[in-house]
């Protein structure tokens, strides 16, 4: 059972990263074919609602359903996991419907909101965010089955699903926006639109692969119906108030990074002409800072989507089982590691900022100086998901959403004043502090809750940061020589240089962290435990 449990989880997480690298890997020959940073900002106008609307139509049911699922089939009443699976799908349907009609007939106020002088009209954006909504008519049943076969403690359909949906709406993405462009001679409109549509075309695959795995296991799931002892009488209607109860907190914090980008999309370009920036720099500013750089400066969040997944019910389980000391040791070594791994990565991406921008888009002076501030607050991004997991994993989520909503709050009254004073920087800081209030608030939680010392991670971050300075010496003592010889402003050269100035710094931090033996501290026995509980090789 156990080697099972650490095969699925392994498969999961695996997943999820490989779906993640792929979302970020896509933008490289997007943004050749669409040409720059004005349709981003109009791909964004459609996107970022709908991540907001999806996380509605979803509601974290998917989740508590594998959950309670999980639960039932443990007691052996597997009737009532599927009469709950069966009542879900009519939900699910029923919950699509009603975001994807709220989205559509909101979309002429979603655009107005987001509108910028000089940009694409009204009737522009209207037609990109109504081209995405259709996607919720699809993702919810679709996540359902997720959760169903996840309850069922079968983690690849789940994987292989999410792996096929990023491909298949790659594709479509790459190949329709190329077809309306260079071979229709089509508009940027018709060929954005198709890019959002992208994400309906990506989920009806998705669904029918799941839909094929369902109906091959469904004579094997049966038989377990059959088997069923039917002795535990539960109203569905109760369960799913539980349900809907413990799922709310999921949605929240699932949809922060759609939230923030929220308040920029509408107040950042308003601000910035309201203190007199051009139009065109502000398309500029908006379209880097919502796109461009959050794409890159989420290569090491993917690090906080691993171990979150996976550190859930490794926490609850010794939470239960009132093993605090366990607890304590868990809390230590994840919160090590993942610092002793995003750190390096987010100072590594600030300083090679010029050539990484350059692989990714194009040589912009702008985006270079707003990666390279954007990029150490990354940390904070990993940080906060992994804080917020901890928090639901010790059934203590309703300071995850308090701590949500404070850095929020924050965010939302120190944006006008921080632009005024730093224009496009001033957002980015608005969103680090922000940030910085969540992740204070929710690890003063853990303190107290769980009674524990943050003195050793605070001791190692100090030695991490003091690697890390070493590292960025190396990599600047590459970086400067090589770049009178490879131009970080053409795309080949570029490559070359993150590839060889990130393997330089890669092997100096790996080099002086084996040196003083902190292989043995956070990837000894007891750390080497931990990551095959996670699921990391």
């Amino acid at each position: 059972m156990g080697s099972k449990l650490l095969r699925g989880t392994f498969i999961l997480t695996l997943g999820t990263l490989l779906s993640k690298v792929l979302g970020i890997l896509y933008v490289i020959p997007f943004y050749a074919i669409v040409g720059g940073d004005d349709p981003m900002l109009l791909y964004n106008f459609g996107y970022v609602p709908y991540q907001l609307f999806l996380s509605v139509a979803t509601a974290g049911i998917p989740l508590a359903v594998a959950k309670y699922i999980a639960k039932y089939n443990a007691m052996e009443e597997y009737e009532i996991g599927r009469r709950l699976f069966r009542t879900g799908i009519y939900l699910m349907i029923a919950s699509g419907i009603i975001c994807f009609l709220a989205m559509y007939s909101l979309a002429p106020f979603l655009a107005g909101l987001q509108q910028l002088d000089g940009g694409y009209s009204l009737q522009d954006g209207v037609q990109v965010i109504r081209a995405v909504s259709f996607a919720l008519l699809i993702i919810p049943i679709m996540s359902l089955l997720r959760g169903f076969f996840q309850g069922y403690n079968s983690m690849g359909p789940s994987a292989v699903s999410q792996v096929i949906e990023q491909l298949v709406r790659i594709v479509f993405l790459l190949v329709s926006t190329f077809v309306v462009l260079y071979v229709l001679d089509g508009s940027t409109v018709t060929a954005i639109s198709m890019a959002t549509f992208s994400a309906f075309v990506g989920a009806l695959a998705s669904l029918a692969l799941l839909l094929w795995y369902y109906f091959k296991r469904k004579p094997g799931l049966d038989r377990m119906l059959v088997e069923s002892r039917n002795e535990l009488k539960v109203s569905i209607p109760t369960l799913y108030k539980q349900i809907i109860l413990s799922a709310i907190p999921f949605i929240i914090v699932g949809s922060a990074t759609s939230l923030y980008q929220l308040v920029d999309q509408f107040t950042l370009g308003r601000v910035l002409q309201y203190i007199g920036v051009t139009a065109n720099q502000v398309k500029e500013y908006v379209a880097i800072i919502n796109f461009d750089v959050q794409k890159l400066i989420m290569i090491p969040g993917t690090l906080a989507i691993a171990f979150s997944m996976a550190l859930v019910p490794l926490v609850t389980a010794a939470y239960v089982r009132n093993e605090k000391e366990q607890v304590k040791r868990q809390l230590n070594d994840v919160f090590q590691i993942l610092l002793f791994l995003t750190i390096p990565a987010c100072i590594g991406i600030a300083l090679l900022a010029r050539p990484l921008f350059t692989v990714f888009f194009t040589a912009n002076d702008v985006g270079t100086d707003l990666l390279q501030f954007f990029s150490p607050i990354a940390v904070l991004f990993s940080l906060f998901g992994v804080t917020a997991a901890v928090l639901q994993g010790i059934d203590e989520q309703r300071f995850t959403v308090l701590g949500l909503l404070l850095g929020l709050l924050a965010k939302s009254v120190l944006q006008m004043p921080l632009i005024m004073l730093f224009e496009a920087k001033g957002s980015i800081l608005a969103t680090g502090i922000g940030y910085a209030v969540s992740c204070l608030f929710m690890l003063y939680i853990i303190k107290k809750y769980v009674r524990f010392s943050f003195g050793l991670v605070f001791r190692r971050v100090v030695l991490f940061i003091f690697l890390t300075f070493i590292m960025s010496i190396a990599v600047l003592a590459v970086y400067y020589p090589l770049s009178f010889v490879l131009s970080p402003d053409h795309k080949l050269s570029a490559t070359i240089l993150v590839i060889i100035c990130g393997g330089v710094g890669g092997v100096v931090y790996a080099y002086l962290s084996f040196k003083l033996h902190l292989s043995d501290k956070l990837f000894g026995p007891r750390g080497m435990r931990l990551r095959q509980k996670l699921g990391i090789k």
